[in-house]
This record gives C-alpha cells, structure tokens and sequence, in this order.
C-alpha cells in the first residue's frame, strides 16, 4: 500500500475545468513531504552509476521454503523475489522518503477536489511476453484485486468507486468519496497486471508456475521449494527510463533456501552463495572466519546508515486473555534482561528499541510537547495517565543477570491484574490457572534470544513454552492470529504515514500487520487523523508522537533491540556507486566486476 503524499508539481499546469469550479492539475511527480529532489527532465538518481555494466550472477540465501509464485495468493509461501515481478505505475528512488517518478505511468491528470485523476501509459510499456501495458490492463488489476485480492486491499481502496479504461492509454479512476490518500496511492503504487494472463485464473489461490511479468527480471529456472533464478529481460522496456538508469544489473538473481540461519551461515562461507547480511551479533563477531575470510575472498563490513528501525520486539497477541491487561503486558517486560543479554550474547553492538519510530523525528522523547497535548487532550479518560507525565523507558537493569528489583515491580503490577505466586508458581487468584503461554517462532536464532527471557520468567513462575515451526505453518498460524506470542514487530516508519493503518486500526484487525490484535479506539482515532493530514507535514510531527506515546504505554510488546549498521559479508567480486542511498544498502546498483571476480574460485565468479 501507498504513502499519502501531499503534491508537488512537476511541469504542472492548472486550468479550470469546463463542468466544474474544480482544477485539473497535470503532474508527473507525486511527493509526500517538501519539493522532489529530482527535477523534470532528470537522468538518474544520484545513488546510481549510469555506466555500471549488466553482467554477472549474484546468489543470495533465504531461509525457509516456498510453494507458488503469486506473491498476492491468500495462502502458501510466495517464492523470494516474486514480490518484483510486477512494475508498478510510479517509483521511489531510496534516497527520498515519499517521492515518486514515472514508470509504468507517463503523467498525471487529477482534480484538486480529489473526485477523479487520470493516467496516461508510456506508449513503449511492455509485458515480458511483449504484450502492451495498456490501460485496460490497469482497470482489470483494481477489478481482480478487489474480487480476489487480500481483504485489507478492498477495505483501504472502498473509497474508489471505478477504474476505467478510456481508451488503450488512458485510464480513469472515479471515486465515491473523494479521498487523496487512497487517489494518490493508486497511482503511486499499483503493480500492474496482465490481464491476457490472469483473466481466466483465481488470483487469490498459489500458482504453481511463473506469471508473465513486466520488470526488469523473469523467472528462467527454479526448482520448487529449493531455489528460484530470475535473468535480466533483454529487451526490458524500461531499461533506459530515468528511474531504472544505473539499477538491475546483475544478469541473474538466483534464491537459494535453507532450512536454518545457521546451515545458510556455513554455506555462505562454503561458497554457495554471494551476499549475507547478518542479523546475528554471535554469528558476526564469532562465525565469520576461516580459510575463505583468510585469503580475502570473503569482505566483511559495517556500513553506518541513518534508516529508520522497526519496532522489534516479543509480540503480544492481546487477544489472547492472558494478555488483555496492560498491567500483565507491563509486568512481563521485566523479565527482559536487555543490558545481561547485550554484554554477554551480543558483544555490546545493539541498542534497545523503545519508538515505532525509533532513529526518526517523530519519537517521542521527553514529556509531551503543548502541540502533542492538544492532540491527546481529547482521549485523556482513555489513555495511561503516564502518555501525559512520563516518558517512556523500557526497564533498565545493571547488566548482572541479578533481576530481583526488576522482578519485585513485576509482582506488584500481577497483583493488581489479579495474579499472584504461590508455591513457586504465577496462578490466577480466581481461577487457579498458573500462568503459561507459548512463544512462535521458526527460526533457531529466534530461540537463542528467547532462551534468556524463558528463564527469568521462569523464575517468576511462569511458564513459556517456545515452539519453533517451518515458514508455512508460522505464516497460516499469524494469518489465522493463532498464536500468543511471536517475535516479529512492527515495519519502521519514515514518518507517520497511512500504512500505520495496516499495522495498528481495528478496521484492519483481519490483516496480519496488526500482529497484536489492536482494538483501541483512541489508536483508531490518531490513525485515521495521521491518514486524513498526509499534506501537513507539521501536524503529522504531533501525531505521530502522540501515538507513540499511546502505543509505547500500552506495552504492546517486549521491546528488543536495534543496529544502525548494515552488517555486510561478500565474495570480493562486486563494485558499488560512491553514494549509498539514505533509506537502503542499494544492492540494486552494485555490479559484478569481472576482474576481481576473476580472481575467485570458480563456484563464485
């Protein structure tokens, strides 16, 4: 789903329409927030060399499996990669947070009362199967998607009354209620379907084999389950459009999966694939050695960036009893030893994750601001009276592994939710029941940072049981919200943008983004304000702090930690432009050079 850009005009032209007071305002640029950095008539983004050769393979490693190749199926596992199949009508450059250039989409033609917008089809678009992208392919994308598609696309675009084809390179979007972010966004972000190929096909089921597609990869080889290999589209229709100058230059990208981070880990130094990014702190100060690392075919780096960070955490999924209460949510906090875990499992390189939007400007830090309070002041019955008085802070201990001040708070909030220790067991003071949960996970290292938490909580007298299970099952379980606890979190914000409504308001319960259940009027309220105020960029620094603080009181999760480092490992072979993109590692504009990867053992050129 789309950002909710307020516009900024390039080549613009405003004139009066003949039916109405309203403007017809002409755009090939939609931004969110400021000017666009590029101007009309740019040739490539600045992150980018424009002479980078299209040569080479690159190999990465994935773990997990997967069974189809409709990235948008309502069940199964996609495989890697299929999610870029799909050109979509605009693009954003990584170095921006919500600009979006020319694709598939040639330019723009709205009313300023957000009731219609036109779009007109670069002539040259093409299908991989050279097929013409025409509007009448991108009438069929919004019909299939809205007959078959994930629910929460139908819930978020209901606004959108048609999506019509005037002629083979203009279509019209008419809306029953005018709406700017939902207009916008479907202009921004829609990947375009074939109709000649999905026409007479259940888009909501698995496919078993590769779709036609229209980026600059297809699918050339595969092996179900075990690996997918895409190759560089000869005649890619948009290879020379200023968005895709300097990118896609590998001439294949292949997948290949494992079972486990740890097998992937060992197989990346064996030589089996190319590129690992570690998330590991273990595996990045003790594992990544040997004979490989010692003649320098293997590069190990710790590239600093400035990207905003998820929410990680120990999710709860506060439609389970067990967790309804904010007090239980809170108590439980305080078995996490972040400080023991960092000095001793993590080599001291993480800090502890305490914003959904954590490394950006809408944090909140300190007490609330005279602005955010006019924002909260509204819900004061409804929220924790900390959102007002407190700033938040995880709980902090002195790195020992001696947790007992941190336990005696945790007893004091069960107390008060009803809970209580008897004979070395947490039980409900009405029921009885002792208190006991599982974790969900379905990966090794996912335990091994669970392992600490377990044991204090143990001590506590609480039961957690960790069960660890394959991809497919983990993703059937989090769609069906069949789980009390995962450890996931919540996507990193630039700033406060629509999609926060996938993640946190009840009209999107049903969407798996809403990871803990949420059902609060309040998240509701500040969501859809944050929605409805995308073109007032000082107002959304409020809100967005506002939430934060709402959600940081309500303990929604356990939080865990962040890096601000890319920790990089590669075969030597691969040069990169002098400028990295602000938002992303831009792996989509390394090349492979063919003089150092002469120098490398065969497997790995």
């Amino acid at each position: 789903m789309g950002h909710l850009p307020r516009l900024i005009l390039s080549a613009s032209l405003a004139l009066v329409s003949a039916t109405s007071y309203a403007k017809v305002i002409e755009t090939t640029t939609l931004v969110g927030f400021g000017e666009a950095k590029y101007p009309a008539g740019f040739t490539h983004f600045d992150y980018v060399n424009p002479q980078a050769p299209k040569y080479g393979k690159v190999t990465f490693g994935v773990v997990g499996t997967y069974d189809n190749f409709n990235r948008y199926a309502s069940r199964g596992a996609a495989a890697q990669g299929t999610e870029e199949l799909y050109d979509s009508l605009m693009y954003s450059p990584k170095d921006e947070i919500d600009s979006y250039y020319p694709l598939i989409a040639q330019n723009i033609r709205y009313s300023d009362d957000y009731s219609w917008m036109e779009i007109s089809i670069n002539p040259k678009a093409r299908f991989q199967d050279g097929v013409p992208i025409t509007a009448h392919d991108v009438a069929f994308t919004f019909d299939k998607f809205m007959a078959q598609g994930v629910p929460q696309y139908r819930v978020y675009y209901k606004d959108i009354k048609s999506v019509t084809a005037l002629d083979d390179l203009t279509v019209r979007i008419e809306m029953n209620t005018p709406n700017r972010e939902k207009l916008f966004s479907f202009a921004q972000n829609t990947a375009v379907l074939p109709k000649h190929f999905w026409q007479d096909k259940d888009f909501s089921q698995p496919l078993s084999t590769p779709p036609v597609g229209s980026s600059a990869y297809k699918v050339i080889a595969y092996k179900p389950g075990q690996s997918v290999t895409y190759g560089l589209v000869d005649n890619y229709w948009a290879a020379d459009l200023p968005v895709n100058v300097g990118r896609n230059n590998f001439a294949e990208v292949e997948y290949d999966y494992y079972r486990d981070s740890t097998v992937m880990l060992e197989a990346f130094k064996a030589g089996e694939f190319d590129l690992q990014m570690e998330n590991s702190a273990k595996f990045w100060a003790s594992s990544y050695t040997g004979a490989n690392f010692d003649k320098g075919y293997i590069k190990k780096e710790e590239i600093t960036h400035h990207k905003p960070q998820p929410a990680q955490g120990f999710v709860f999924n506060i439609q389970r009893p067990i967790f309804h209460d904010p007090k239980v949510r809170e108590a439980l906090n305080y078995a996490l030893d972040f400080e023991w875990m960092n000095k001793n499992m993590f080599y001291n390189q993480y800090q502890r994750v305490r914003s959904y939007f954590q490394n950006t400007d809408y944090e909140a830090k300190g007490l609330p601001s005279e602005q955010e309070l006019a924002v909260l002041e509204p819900f004061k019955q409804q929220v924790p009276a900390r959102v007002f008085s407190q700033e938040y802070q995880p709980p902090v201990t002195d790195g020992s592994g001696h947790i007992r001040p941190q336990m005696r708070q945790a007893f004091a909030l069960f107390k008060q939710a009803g809970w209580e220790l008897k004979s070395g067991v947490l039980r409900n003071v009405k029921t009885g029941k002792p208190f006991e949960f599982e974790l969900m996970i379905y990966s090794p290292t996912a335990e091994r940072v669970a392992i600490p938490l377990q044991k204090n909580l143990k001590r506590m007298g609480i039961k957690m049981r960790i069960r660890t299970i394959d991809t497919t099952q983990y993703l059937k379980r989090l769609r069906d919200r069949d789980f009390d606890m995962v450890s996931s979190g919540f996507a990193a914000n630039a700033y406060p943008s629509s999609n926060l409504l996938f993640s946190w308001n009840s009209k999107f319960i049903d969407s798996t983004y809403n990871t803990a259940g949420v059902l609060d009027p309040v998240v509701d309220a500040l969501t859809d304000d944050i929605a409805k105020n995308q073109q007032h960029p000082q107002k959304l620094l409020y809100l967005g702090r506002a939430l934060d603080r709402v959600l940081q009181w309500n303990f929604y999760i356990i939080p865990q930690w962040y890096l601000s480092k890319y920790r990089v490992a590669t075969w030597d072979k691969f040069e990169r432009p002098e400028v990295m993109p602000t938002y992303d590692l831009g792996v989509d504009t390394w090349w492979v050079s063919q003089q150092k990867a002469a120098k490398l053992p065969e497997k790995r050129r």
